[in-house]
């Protein structure tokens, strides 16, 4: 029987087939036969579209139920292939996407894939190949080949922790929060922070944008406080710890995964680093996962600007800056912010145990929801300290076998500049430990 008289479906599955079993040595041979079999045909390209989307819906469903979520399967084809298999990556999900209803999402996977703009745009699954070649400027071959090369990189993938519920297999997380908003909706708080650091990331002037991270993280951690009062009294907030993943790529891995950790410390998180991967799990609670997204994401760019521009500078004597510069400006912005997002933690703690209201009056952490949280007559210490408990005990049961990380420096000035930088932009505290 020719490949023209079988079945479209056995052809893909063999092809795909063909490549993984391929050895090292000749996996590009494999790669090049299987895609040119199911490029052969102008006139069966529709059944192989129809035939490679389903295909890839299986397989992608096979990475969700082995812990892998959107936003990770895209972070796999940008590390690992190119520009055309990301492209395709984010369309194949959105394929297997319409499986499912919205309700059966969690908030976090319908923002990764709203973040991936993980949308069908295609008219049909037969027109699919056609019409992402067109887009993309691919030939049948080159298109069977991404495809191909990117179905490898999936399916090779070994299982993870899981950090969330799986559309189909578990329900979405179910409640509200203490800014009123549904669970799977962004609490409102969120925006008036996002404001603050957008402002931050943006203002040329370090002394302001110092100020707003720093008031920034004080409605963070307030917020935090109110969700843990309301948890503590049984109100609508109680809920246990949950896990969020960061993606944490080269160059300088690293330091960028010191500055997560700062930021996940002051906010009352832990982080695990799974360097192989490229991503960080950052396990805590629901508004503190919140927390740590939005600031790392904006002291990232933030140091990213300001390393560059310390990094324009030249020696005395005309040299340029060097890659140990650049690490040690990182490891030291790093652990200056470690410091300054405690300082604003601390002062959010001691203002919510004293009574005294997150922005000077009204109810701010609260965005308007009604009367703040009463302190129990324990103390708000104890609640704070009976969370940090269940965190520690969500982070052994998810990774029982953790090891530290040291980052170096070796370069005195990239350390200076570091912590000049960091003084003109944000804060924190903890161990120093990097954990994998």
């Amino acid at each position: 029987m020719t490949s023209t008289d079988r079945p479209v479906d056995e052809l893909v599955a063999e092809a795909v087939g063909r490549v993984l079993g391929a050895p090292a040595g000749g996996l590009e041979f494999a790669v090049d036969g299987a895609a040119s079999g199911l490029a052969a045909s102008v006139e069966r390209w529709p059944a192989v579209s129809r035939a490679l989307l389903a295909f890839a819906e299986r397989s992608v469903d096979r990475c969700w139920a082995a812990g892998w979520r959107p936003a990770d399967l895209v972070r796999v084809a940008r590390r690992e292939l190119g520009p055309v298999q990301v492209a395709l990556a984010v369309d194949l999900i959105a394929a297997e996407s319409r499986r499912h209803p919205a309700a059966a999402l969690d908030r976090r996977w319908r923002e990764q894939l709203r973040e991936l703009e993980a949308e069908p745009w295609w008219p049909s699954d037969e027109a699919f190949l056609a019409e992402f070649a067109a887009r993309h400027r691919l030939d049948r071959f080159a298109l069977a080949t991404a495809a191909l090369e990117l179905l490898r990189s999936w399916a090779l993938l070994p299982p993870v922790q899981p950090v969330g519920p799986v559309p189909g297999r578990s329900a979405p997380r179910a409640g509200t929060s203490r800014a009123g908003a549904p669970r799977g909706d962004e609490p409102r708080m969120l925006g008036r922070i996002r404001a603050l650091l957008a402002k931050a990331e943006s203002t040329g002037f370090p002394e302001e944008a110092e100020a707003l991270t720093a008031k920034a993280q004080e409605l963070m951690a307030r917020h935090s406080i109110d969700e843990a009062l309301l948890s503590a009294a049984g109100g609508p907030a109680a809920d246990d710890p949950a896990a969020v993943r960061i993606g944490v790529d080269n160059p300088y891995e690293g330091p960028k995964t010191m500055l997560l950790d700062a930021v996940a410390a002051a906010n009352r998180c832990r982080v695990v680093w799974a360097k192989e991967f490229g991503f960080c799990t950052v396990i805590g609670f629901d508004a503190d996962l919140d927390a740590v997204e939005l600031l790392y994401t904006s002291l990232l760019v933030q140091a990213t600007a300001a390393m560059n521009r310390a990094g324009s500078r030249k020696h005395k004597d005309g040299a340029a800056r060097t890659k140990a510069f650049r690490q040690s400006f990182l490891v030291a912005y790093a652990a200056r912010i470690r410091e300054r997002l405690a300082e604003a933690t601390e002062r959010a703690t001691e203002d919510a145990a004293a009574g005294r209201p997150a922005d000077g009056g009204g109810t701010e952490a609260g965005a308007g929801a009604g009367a703040l949280p009463v302190v129990p007559d324990g103390g708000l210490l104890p609640v704070l300290a009976a969370r940090a408990e269940a965190v520690d005990d969500a982070v052994g049961r998810m990774f029982p076998k953790l090891v530290s990380q040291r980052v170096r420096v070796s370069d005195g000035e990239g350390w200076v500049e570091g912590r000049a930088a960091a003084d003109r932009a944000s804060l924190h505290r903890g161990s120093g430990r990097i954990e994998r």
